[in-house]
């Protein structure tokens, strides 16, 4: 589809999108602070890759769902090249050519790559990730906030992990404004999902903003009627202050251009970008899923989009950008339809960073989890796991052992996991009754019903070997294009040894007749023709 198509339909849909980026803004918010704070980068560098990835990566990008911004799956990598590097500038620069690279993925065609990962990896990703949100936002809900909103990873900074950190909350004290915060909030956002009108202006109020207000407005209330209830600071968000537009200038870094001849930084960029690409892929795919149109993205111009990018949050400054799945799973729940949702989320940051960014830091930790914690609800609800159960092991085994696998380790690492184990039983499936063997008499035919590979040698030599002496043989390759050298020579080495067993052979190959002259059968061959 054309860039003019897809800007006449981006601007159709505005009345669905408006509404929905505000949604998206809300929630990107303190994750764009968190995973700052969690790579070890200046917390202004999370705010700008936010509004990189909504502006760039949104126009350039063909998805009409996915929203880009800083990820949690890279929190480990940034903090280590941080780290690592001798400045942040020197990481920037690295940022920058990890974009580069990206945009070379995306010539290379790499994008293909997310058509190999199985459906119940996918599913068993977003439910990961809701499990996720809502355990690690619990804490936030009630007032301990002892690791930052925007880390997923199992092993916190704080020296927990994810559940140890939800027993550590118990034992210290609880902020009860918070939690009544949270609780009140959580209500509203079930309530408004049954209750929304279909039809009027209603319809387009966003829940998670009326959450928004309500907080600032009931801890300003706590602090007047009923002090002891009051949030304390550390508990509301923390947007660094600009003051005016020079400030926000000052608050921009730019790349040390002169650190390119290090090796340390090309290390670094390969790393980012090949792990950003990887996590965008699959975000990308999984929003796919859960788009209510299906539509399909183009996933090389993804890579491209991602690409450009990290350029443009490299060079003012910012970390490394994905495409992230919380917050485009909730700009699909908020009624999105085109990318429009995206960009505008992006403005949304921006004209708050610049204009009201005092007010941003009234908004309670806890309202903002509870828009999380219901946004994880919608990602991991029963139904989803009773759905694939219902479709066989083959589907659940890998679904959960993805879930569990991200839940105790992270987001990449567990779907590469996932991934092995679905690979698995897409092998499994295929070497089933690859191979049949039928009796007629003095008659038996052994059948390849697909292609052989070198995963079916196994079950041909079972077939082989179950023929009884003195037969006729019909080996029927009929229906393959391909037998790999593997089982050519497996059959090769029955024919051979057939006379000594009183065998007589028969080669049916295939349409081409190509596999038949392969085998050196020393008895009648036939053809198919």
């Amino acid at each position: 589809m054309a860039d003019t198509q897809y800007g006449k339909t981006d601007l159709a849909n505005w009345r669905a999108d408006l509404p929905s980026s505000i949604v998206v803004a809300l929630v990107a918010l303190p994750l764009c602070l968190g995973v700052a704070l969690a790579s070890g980068a200046p917390l202004f560098s999370g705010l700008v890759s936010g509004i990189a990835g909504g502006l760039v990566v949104g126009f350039l990008s063909r998805s009409p769902l996915s929203v880009s911004g800083p990820a949690a799956g890279l929190t480990a990598i940034v903090l280590a090249a941080i780290e690592g590097l001798s400045s942040y500038e020197a990481f920037l620069l690295a940022v920058c050519l990890a974009g580069v690279l990206q945009i070379g993925f995306s010539f290379l065609r790499a994008g293909i790559l997310a058509e190999f990962v199985p459906s119940s990896v996918i599913t068993g990703m977003l439910a990961a990730i809701g499990l996720i949100l809502i355990l690690k936002q619990l804490p936030h809900a009630i007032g301990y906030d002892g690791d930052p909103m925007g880390d997923f990873a199992f092993g916190q900074r704080d020296g927990q992990n994810t559940l140890s950190e939800i027993i550590s909350l118990l034992r210290n004290d609880i902020q009860w404004g918070a939690v009544l915060v949270a609780l009140v909030s959580l209500g509203f956002l079930f309530w408004w999902d049954k209750a929304r009108p279909r039809d009027g202006a209603w319809r387009f109020l966003p829940g998670p903003l009326v959450v928004v207000v309500f907080g600032v407005a009931a801890n300003a209330l706590f602090a007047r009627l009923a002090p002891v209830l009051t949030i304390a600071p550390t508990h509301l968000v923390a947007v660094p202050v600009a003051g005016s537009m020079s400030g926000l200038l000052a608050l921009l870094r730019l790349p040390e251009f002169t650190a390119i001849g290090q090796a340390e930084v090309w290390t670094a960029a390969a790393t980012i970008a090949i792990v950003a690409s990887l996590e965008s892929l699959l975000s990308v795919q999984a929003v796919d899923e859960i788009d209510p149109q299906r539509r399909v993205t183009d996933k090389n111009r993804e890579l491209l989009a991602q690409g450009c990018g990290n350029i443009a949050a490299g060079l003012l400054g910012g970390i490394p950008v994905t495409s992230v799945i919380v917050r485009s799973s909730a700009n699909v729940d908020a009624g999105a339809r085109s990318r429009l949702s995206a960009i505008l989320h992006a403005v949304w940051l921006l004209a708050s960073v610049l204009l009201i960014p005092s007010i941003l830091n009234m908004i309670p930790l806890s309202a903002l989890a509870a828009v999380l914690i219901a946004t994880g609800w919608k990602l991991a609800k029963p139904s989803l796991f009773v759905e694939r159960y219902a479709q066989g092991w083959s589907q659940f085994i890998p679904f959960i052992v993805t879930i569990l696998a991200i839940l105790f380790t992270d987001l990449l690492v567990g779907i590469a996991i996932g991934i092995a184990i679905g690979l698995g039983f897409v092998i499994w499936r295929n070497i089933q009754n690859a191979v049949t063997v039928v009796s007629h008499g003095d008659d038996v035919m052994v059948r390849a019903r697909l292609n052989l590979y070198f995963v079916h040698k196994a079950q041909l030599q079972q077939a082989l070997a179950s023929i009884p002496d003195n037969r006729t043989v019909l080996i029927d390759l009929s229906a393959t294009n391909y037998v790999d050298p593997d089982n050519i020579d497996i059959i090769n080495a029955f024919a051979k040894a057939a006379p000594y067993r009183s065998l007589r052979v028969v080669i049916k190959g295939d349409a081409r007749g190509e596999t038949a002259r392969l085998i050196k059968a020393p008895l009648t061959r036939a053809r198919a023709t």
